[in-house]
């Protein structure tokens, strides 16, 4: 029986290891597509390329999803960016961003997924939120000063994140995320990386302009449902009015 629990234990982290690669490499093809495959001048790919190689995604895939996503070579990316719009349980705010090769087997999976909540329709509620330019960034001084960081590199705004809260900020580092102009994402990543940060998201996301108040068996209810949703293959980011 124990030897039972542990096959499945195994099964369980092969799986998430294997969506992980897979959203990862999903989201350098998207990045080339996108903006280039230069990492140099493409943010988005920069640190979609580091967080690849964060995870151990061997290089072969890496360049070969570089190469499909920029249309280079034989393969040539099929896919189609549909933003998902609807509500969490507790009438929490939710945006989908989803990258599918098959609309119609992405789509009635969706709204399976959402029979918890509120799938709405297409402009239903992105005015609750603001579409923005999110940059998550380390530097390995603690005593950075934050504030100066971002007007400096040409933010709007910021907030202190930390490893506690997300795993690609290193214990003892100085983590934020700014928040800029969607034109500006490239700019203020690129100031960053020059004055010894290390961007570790770099893209255009969506911040809720209010929060519901939650107890913490809605909030536990909304983290499943939100949960669920991340863990489809075809979603690869979810947007929610939860702190």
């Amino acid at each position: 029986m124990g030897r039972q629990w542990l096959h499945a234990k195994r099964a369980i982290v092969n799986k998430k290891k294997g969506q992980t690669v897979g959203k990862l490499v999903k989201e350098i093809a998207v990045a080339a597509k996108l903006g280039g495959p230069d990492a140099v001048a493409n943010a988005r790919l920069h640190a979609a390329l580091e967080k690849a190689r964060k995870a151990s995604v061997a290089r072969e895939v890496i360049e070969r999803a570089v190469k499909k996503g920029a249309g280079i070579g034989d393969e040539k990316m099929v896919m189609e960016h549909i933003v998902f719009e609807g509500y969490a349980p507790h009438k929490v705010p939710v945006i989908v961003e989803v990258y599918t090769d098959n609309h119609q087997r992405t789509a009635p999976q969706l709204r399976l997924l959402f029979k918890n909540g509120i799938l709405g329709h297409a402009g239903s509620n992105k005015f609750l939120f603001d579409h923005v330019g999110l940059v998550e960034a380390h530097h390995p001084d603690a005593a950075s000063d934050l504030e100066a960081a971002a007007i400096e590199a040409g933010a709007n705004d910021f907030e202190a994140i930390s490893h506690e809260t997300n795993d690609d900020i290193p214990e003892g580092a100085a983590g934020a995320r700014f928040v800029t102009e969607r034109t500006a994402v490239h700019l203020v990543s690129t100031w960053l990386t020059q004055h010894g940060w290390t961007v570790v998201t770099s893209e255009l996301g969506y911040v809720a302009k209010s929060f519901p108040e939650l107890d913490e068996t809605a909030r536990g209810d909304v983290g499943d449902f939100l949960q669920d949703l991340e863990d489809h293959d075809d979603v690869q980011r979810v947007w929610a009015a939860v702190k």
